[in-house]
């Protein structure tokens, strides 16, 4: 079976996301973020529907045939996973993909990291664009079950492959991708509105400030600078330093 790469049928609409020296020290800070409840207990409903109980098997063993090399399964990480990856990590590597940009579009979260009251907005990858992040190379073993439990924590669309470049050459991994069919799908708002968001949504798992601090700051340690989350943080900074 021929893995499909990503797609290209949609302009680059970012500036493109890579290395960079920062010449600005970064303004979202953990005093800022803790400066908003660490936690709120009002919890929204779940909006997707459970798939069909074989839906994890069925997607990790598809998964699994595709490998190019056996036991060598890697996943691109460009939010969450890279300082939460929920499963053993045997290698990591800076990683670069073309075709696909950063986006807040998953929303609204009224459940993990906002409320009914103050949504958030959670962040995948979408077609068009660039974004630098990390692969992470799921220990050998049993990846079965590492699939299976990584697929689980999801939500339960099935990844795409696209093309990692690193600076040891190229690699085919899985990215968990926003559909811009689903129910979970919302556009990302304009900078002003969304850093609004970023700033305010509290939910059971979490803060998204929490979130984007964590992600910058994974950033930075792999010598990544993305202007949007860059911009997004100092937006970000600018809000919660107004509160008491």
């Amino acid at each position: 079976m021929t893995i499909r790469k990503p797609g290209t049928d949609r302009p680059a609409t970012d500036i493109p996301a890579g290395r960079a020296t920062l010449n600005e020290p970064r303004r979202l800070t953990r005093a800022l973020v803790d400066r908003l409840p660490s936690r709120c207990d009002e919890r929204g409903p779940v909006r997707l529907t459970e798939p069909d109980p074989e839906y994890y098997n069925r997607t990790a063993a598809r998964i699994l045939t595709q490998l190019e090399q056996p036991e060598t399964l890697w996943v691109f990480a460009a939010g969450s996973l890279i300082w939460n990856p929920r499963f053993d990590v045997a290698e990591r590597r800076a990683a670069h993909v073309s075709g696909w940009r950063r986006s807040f579009c998953l929303g609204p979260d009224r459940r993990f990291r906002g409320s009914p009251t103050a949504p958030g907005l959670m962040m995948s990858i979408e077609r068009g664009g660039d974004c630098a992040g990390v692969v992470l190379q799921i220990q050998p073993g049993d990846l079965l079950a590492s699939l299976v439990g990584l697929l689980q924590k999801e939500p339960p669309i099935p990844p795409e492959w696209v093309r990692a470049d690193t600076a040891t050459g190229p690699v085919m991994a899985i990215a968990f991708t926003a559909d811009p069919t689903s129910i979970i799908y919302c556009a990302e708002p304009a900078l002003t509105e969304l850093a609004d968001i970023l700033a305010s949504s509290v939910g059971h798992v979490g803060t998204m400030a929490e979130y984007l601090l964590n992600t910058v700051t994974e950033l930075e340690q792999a010598g990544i600078h993305d202007p949007h989350l860059w911009r997004l943080q100092e937006m970000v900074a600018d809000r919660l330093a107004r509160l008491p």
